[in-house]
This record gives C-alpha cells, structure tokens and sequence, in this order.
C-alpha cells in the first residue's frame, strides 16, 4: 500500500503550562499542508525494514536513521504488539517533507504506517483507537492520523475539528538552523513575561471570517528560540507580499500567507536563490492521498 502523507503546520501554538511528568500543555491550531513524504508499506513473513530516499539537503539538516530509531519503525512494531499480529513489513520512505522544521516529518510517517498496517492486516481498528496507539508514539500523531484543520491541546491529543481551511496559498521556506524540540521547550520554560498567541481569536475568526483568520497566527517559540534565519525568511516574505509569515512548531521551517500564486511563486524563487529550501503549496483538508 502506498500512500502520501501530509506535513502540518501551526497557524498558532501557544504553551500553556507544564504537567508533573514533564510534558508541556499546547493550545495550539494545526493544519495540513500539501508537502508529502511517499510511504509504502508490505506486508512479509516476519521482521521489520525500514528503507528511505532523503535529498541531501535534508540529510544535511539532519541524518534519518534506516533502523529501529525511525519512528515508523516504532510504529510498526507497537502495531503488531497491540494487535497481536504475527508477520513482518518493510517500509519505504521517499522524503519529501524538510526535517527538523517543525512539519511532522516524522510523526506523518508514523501515522501513514499505522494507517497502512491497519488496512493491510485488516485489522481495522476504528480512528480513533489508532489515534490511542499514535500517542504513545508522539503528540503529533494523533492529528498527523485525522489531517485538516484542528484545534489541539492538552500535550496534543485533545483534538478538535475547525472548520475547513484548505486551498489556502502558502509559500514554506527553511535554512539549515534549529533547534532540539526539547531545547526549544526548555527555552519555553525559561522566558520572562512572554507575549502569547490569540489562539482563541483565531479559532473564532476560522468559523466566523475565515478570510481574516491570518490576523491571529502566532508562535510563541519564536520569541524562545530567536534563530535569524527565522527572522530573515519572515522579513523577506512579508517584503514579498506575504499577508502574514510565521515559523511552525519548534522550528526552523516558516510559513508565509499570499494571496495569489504569482506572488507566492516570486517569494519562492528569491529564498531558493537564497540557497534555503522553498516550496509553494496549499493547505489541504486531509492527511493521506492513496496512491
């Protein structure tokens, strides 16, 4: 089975408090985004393999391990011991999605396994006992299973379907700098008065003026993780017409808003000279394309 699976972006995160166990609670807007990795998944008589195409710009950025380490790997093997499945699979990756940006990269392919396996195997848990098993893997999961417009919170597994947001122009750019989820969130931990997203706003503007949504996006890690890249590639998008540019998750990747694709195209052109990773793309309203 073959399949496409989404990146996410963040139209707004905000932190909103830590728990006991040391996992930080989000109020956060995720959306998909049309930037795929290709994933396909056989079933075999035992065993789990994973293989992947990476370009070498994204290896660069940050080697993906081909063994146990994947989280699709993981995937896989929490799939079979939840349900009890005896056989093997091997996996293939084509990457398409940049890494350490703050996209999903990994927590798509865990999903798009846990998608395949559960048709393949038939075993045809309902969503949302996959979203259950997704968990356990990663706080992105959950949404990365469901794709759209959703607001998230708790430490991401509270979702909550917004109304459609699709076919929105976006421009998605990235250097070569970031930063470790885990610092990222210790440097969270550490700001002083931090100025935080209207995340409530913007989940009202999405159902009530969609259209306006853009006024409300915001990160909050933008202000923790201050990479000058960031800076540089909002400044140079909004320079370019851009109705708004935020960076996404953690970091590094940003996106811009525009409002027409030749303008989205321009921007795109000027970064890729640049030297930085530019992609023009639109949000999309689900997280899997069957190939």
């Amino acid at each position: 089975m073959r399949i496409k699976t989404a990146a996410k972006i963040n139209l707004a995160l905000d932190v909103t408090g830590r728990l006991p166990d040391g996992y930080h609670l989000i109020e956060s807007v995720f959306q998909s985004v049309g930037i795929y990795d290709d994933v396909t998944v056989e079933l075999t008589d035992s065993g789990i393999s994973v293989s992947c195409d990476v370009p070498e710009d994204f290896a660069k950025a940050d080697p993906i391990p081909c063994d146990e380490r994947n989280i699709a790997y993981k995937a896989a093997k929490l799939f079979f011991e939840e349900t009890g499945y005896t056989g093997g699979c091997s996996i293939h990756i084509i990457k398409g999605i940049p890494s350490q940006a703050g996209m999903g990269g990994g927590s798509t392919d865990a999903a798009a396994v846990l998608y395949c396996l559960n048709v393949l195997t038939g075993a045809g848990l309902p969503l949302d006992k996959l979203c259950i098993t997704g968990k356990k893997l990663g706080a992105d999961v959950p949404f990365c299973l469901t794709g759209g417009t959703a607001y998230v919170g708790g430490i991401g597994e509270a979702i909550t379907p917004l109304p459609d947001f699709s076919g929105r122009i976006l421009v998605i750019a990235k250097g070569t700098e970031g930063v470790s989820t885990g610092e990222a969130y210790s440097r969270i931990d550490a700001l002083e008065a931090p100025v935080h997203p209207q995340t409530d706003k913007l989940v009202d503007s999405l159902k009530n003026a969609p259209d306006e949504a853009y006024k409300y996006f915001g990160n909050l890690f933008e202000q923790a993780v201050q990479l000058e890249e960031v800076d540089k590639l909002k400044s140079a998008m909004l320079n370019k017409d851009a109705l708004k540019a935020n960076m996404t998750g953690s970091g590094s990747a940003v996106f811009g808003l525009f409002g027409s694709y030749e303008a989205a195209e321009i921007c795109a052109e000027k970064l890729r000279k640049w030297g930085y990773f530019a992609k023009v793309c639109e949000t999309a309203d689900r997280a899997f394309i069957e190939s």
